[in-house]
């Protein structure tokens, strides 16, 4: 007998719903900056872009990490790996899947701050959803507007201080000796605003050896010098010591204990320690028909990770003499900063409205780069003899000009952007057999964008956008993919052309849909060439096509009753057969770690005041872990959590209270994986699996005093 999925009948289950809110009161489109770079109404753009309020994003959530916050964006797959030192995994239409660690292919920022290295490798942990006031996400052409390795652009925004003062203190408990505490103050007047939040985290981990702790320290300084401008200081850290890694399993570990970590993780005892501060400055002032904005930022960041690398990998017992390897222990220290100047200017030219954006992105990162072995003598896990010692430069500047012109019912938006990145690197470990590794290589591209939208009707948009794309390899992409795990000078850039049609509906007035249909060609797709002691080495070997359909509803069913439904169809292969790791990977094969069909639904309730509660679903169908997809992919899974929050006010205090339970039905199910890693041979003995946790209860409660 054949089932029905759920891509089918979870979306159906809505459709009843939506009907019921045709006597609500229409809640009006919230505005969007990504993307235009100017305030707009996201109904109006050629392009998808969501919004996310904070209230959605954080209320009745651990507030630990994004993954909570992005569930109900159609386009995105977010894959907590339970493990802290490596951060999650989001991809956007399947940009930015392969990420071993970190985030890549996708532009994170927040407040206008990159939180992503001009090479494209980013990190999600520094920001601190405690603040937030709004999450903005864009896929798909005009992501691109953003320079390169912008697959996707996720940008943050955290709010003003307002207000009367307040001070607030929050903890929780949660399952796997998780717990947490936060303390801020705020308050602002219409000459000036402040936030200051601290945060400390800690959990044992759902798996073995996967303990963390994390500290996070947030400032945000905003004055109003006049009635036309406004300046924001504010200051981020992060101390993360000795997190633990856990690593992946292979599928026979998985089914013998879903909870062990791998045996080589408590072997060398694998761990990273981060430590980063980071410094922004955003400056907009008004004139009559113009904005000028800028952005200037400054930080550093310092990491010590020490990996599981073999010791005959680091000196082949062939070749005891052997200097070629950089060694089992990371260690770097990362200066960075850069600035961002726009001019926003609108002409009005009678019927019409023309806004022309121009603007220039500097950014720039230096890494003082280490290596050492991770062992001495018989001892496994501690610092040994000194194997890399090299400075990392990487260099971006983009000048960038877009224009929008609205006619009445018809907005046409063009964009043009011009990316320059330099990497350099000076190699100062020239010793025995380890020649000079020193070199330089420059990526540059023009990447334009087109978009035209029409409103049919007072309650229909229809829209279509074209855009070219660039993907340069990140540092650690190039340092291995040269002869002998050399830096790889000679990799090329990946480039893409994106298409996507679509259309936005207001349905029964309380109701907002959203319908994208896209294509992405990318030509020399950057994937696995070789993989061998603890080492993955890359190469341009790959075309790839990435069709899909992403479907998003909002639905205010009534004053009390609210729906969100996000659906994600993608269907990504490699359109052209190519050679990895001495293995033919043929013309159709699926792209690994990006689900064809990924459901999000969520229904809250609000009877009254004080209380409110909600139950969200997710569904994600199978993940391929390496380009041939032979090895036993992640199986399918859905998931249910449930949480409730009360709310008590008593004078000048507000109490609340928070109860959750996520994975209700205690389903086991693979959290996320990791691409190829599989030490050159696909198969069984692949470390690709890190299982998520089954049922985990979490309980809050916090008390806030606003002063008069």
């Amino acid at each position: 007998m054949y089932r029905l999925s759920p891509s089918f009948w979870l979306p159906a289950l809505f459709l009843p719903l939506t009907a019921q809110a045709e006597n609500a009161t229409y809640q009006a489109d919230p505005l969007v900056v990504t993307g235009s770079r100017y305030q707009a109404s996201g109904w109006q753009l050629p392009f998808s872009v969501n919004r996310i309020d904070a209230e959605q994003a954080t209320l009745g959530k651990p507030g630990v990490n994004l993954s909570e916050a992005l569930g109900s964006v159609p386009g995105l797959v977010v894959q907590n790996r339970q493990n802290y030192a490596q951060d999650l995994q989001i991809s956007s239409r399947g940009f930015g899947a392969r990420s071993a660690f970190g985030i890549r292919g996708i532009k994170l920022l927040a407040d206008g701050v990159p939180l992503s290295n001009p090479d494209g490798q980013g990190q999600a942990a520094t920001f601190d959803l405690d603040t937030l006031e709004r999450i903005e996400v864009l896929r798909g052409p005009f992501a691109s507007v953003y320079g390169s390795n912008s697959g996707g652009v996720i940008q943050l925004f955290s709010r003003d201080g307002e207000g009367a003062p307040k001070v607030a203190l929050d903890t929780s408990q949660a399952a796997y000796g998780t717990s947490r505490t936060r303390v801020s103050a705020e308050g602002g007047n219409d000459r000036a605003g402040f936030i200051i939040n601290r945060s400390h985290f800690e959990t044992d981990g759902y798996r073995d050896h996967s303990g963390a702790i994390l500290d996070k320290t947030f400032a945000k300084l905003t004055l109003y010098p006049d009635d036309l401008s406004k300046l924001s200081l504010s200051f981020s850290e992060l101390d993360q010591n000795d997190t633990q890694d856990p690593q992946g399993l292979t599928w026979s570990e998985v089914k013998t204990d879903r909870r062990s970590a791998a045996p080589n993780a408590l072997l060398f005892n694998t761990r990273k320690t981060v430590d980063h501060r980071q410094l922004g400055l955003n400056y907009e002032r008004s004139f009559v028909a113009s904005t000028w904005q800028s952005t200037l930022y400054s930080g550093t960041r310092r990491v010590i990770q020490y990996q599981s690398i073999p010791v005959t990998a680091q000196v082949p017992p062939s070749n005891p003499t052997s200097l070629t390897h950089s060694g089992g222990v990371i260690d770097f220290e990362r200066r960075f900063h850069g600035i961002g100047n726009r001019l926003i200017q609108s002409f009005n030219l009678g019927n019409s409205l023309l806004t022309v954006t121009t603007g220039l992105d500097y950014d720039y990162s230096r890494d003082d780069r280490k290596g050492y072995e991770n062992f001495v003598g018989s001892a496994l896990g501690v610092r040994g003899n000194l194997r890399r010692d090299e400075r990392n430069e990487v260099t971006s500047l983009s000048p960038y000009l877009q224009t929008a012109w609205q006619l009445g019912k018809l907005d046409l938006q063009a964009g043009l952007r011009y990316s320059h990145i330099k990497f350099d690197v000076d190699d100062r470990f020239i010793v025995g057999n380890n020649l000079d590794d020193s070199g330089s290589v420059t990526y540059r591209e023009l990447t334009p964008t087109l978009g035209v939208s029409y409103t049919l009707r007072q309650n229909l948009n229809i829209y279509a956008s074209w855009g070219k794309g660039l993907e340069t390899p990140t540092l650690n992409e190039l340092s291995y993919s040269g002869p002998d795990n050399t830096f790889g000078f000679d990799l090329k850039p990946a480039t893409s052309e994106q298409f996507e049609i679509g259309l936005k509906a207001r349905v029964a007035e309380a109701t907002n849909l959203q319908v994208a249909l896209f294509q992405i060609d990318t030509d020399d797709e950057l994937v696995v060439a070789s993989a061998s002691g603890g080492r993955n080495s890359f190469q341009n070997a790959a075309q790839t096509r990435r069709r899909g359909l992403e479907l998003s509803l909002e639905s205010h069913l009534s004053e009390t009753l609210r729906a969100n439904l996000a659906y994600t169809h993608i269907d990504a292969t490699y359109s052209k057969d190519f050679t990895s790791r001495n293995q033919l990977v043929e013309s159709g094969k699926h792209m690994p770690g990006i689900p064809a069909n990924t459901l999000y639904g969520e229904l809250a309730w609000q009877p009254v005041g004080w209380f409110s509660t909600a139950v969200e679903g997710l569904y994600r169908s199978k993940l391929y872990v390496e380009d041939s997809n032979t090895a036993k992919a992640a199986p399918s899974y859905a998931l249910f959590n449930w949480q409730a929050r009360f709310e008590q006010k008593v004078g000048a205090m507000t109490f609340n209270q928070v109860l959750r339970i996520d994975n209700l039905l205690d389903r086991e199910y693979i959290g996320s994986v990791i691409v190829a890693n599989d030490n050159g041979s696909p198969g069984p003995a692949g470390r690709y699996y890190e299982p998520g946790p089954e049922r985990a209860w979490y309980v809050g409660a916090g008390v806030q005093y606003q002063f008069d």
